[in-house]
């Protein structure tokens, strides 16, 4: 089916030019958990001088999803065999890792991640 050239082009969910549409679909409170995420991972690189927060940020419902949802595991027991283990490769995006193993509550406090 053929458009006419003076068609708008069809509007997308969550386009951050669209101010009626929401770029999240989730509860307030899983907002809250990934905009956590991103603050961490954006605090990381900065508090080092050094890396870049992109990828921690962009990857924050990712991660978000991965930890709360699918992935099993006890930050009391971490050498528990069965645990599901989470390897990042892309080391710009260390501080995602970082930032997920202080928050699902292993031995990483604020001042380890600054």
């Amino acid at each position: 089916m053929a458009t006419s050239p003076s068609a708008s082009p069809p509007t997308k969910r969550g386009r951050l030019d669209d101010p009626s549409a929401s770029p999240y679909g989730g509860t307030d409170l899983e907002l809250k958990c990934v905009n956590t995420i991103r603050a961490l991972g954006a605090d990381m690189p900065q508090a080092a001088n050094s890396g870049h927060p992109g990828a921690p940020m962009g990857c924050a419902p990712l991660a978000h999803l991965l930890w709360t949802e699918s992935m099993t595991y006890s930050p009391t027991d971490a050498g528990w065999y069965n645990r599901d283990r989470f390897v990042l490769s892309n080391g710009h995006a260390c501080a995602l890792q970082y930032a997920m193993l202080h928050l699902a509550g292993y031995d990483l406090s604020l001042d380890d991640l600054k």
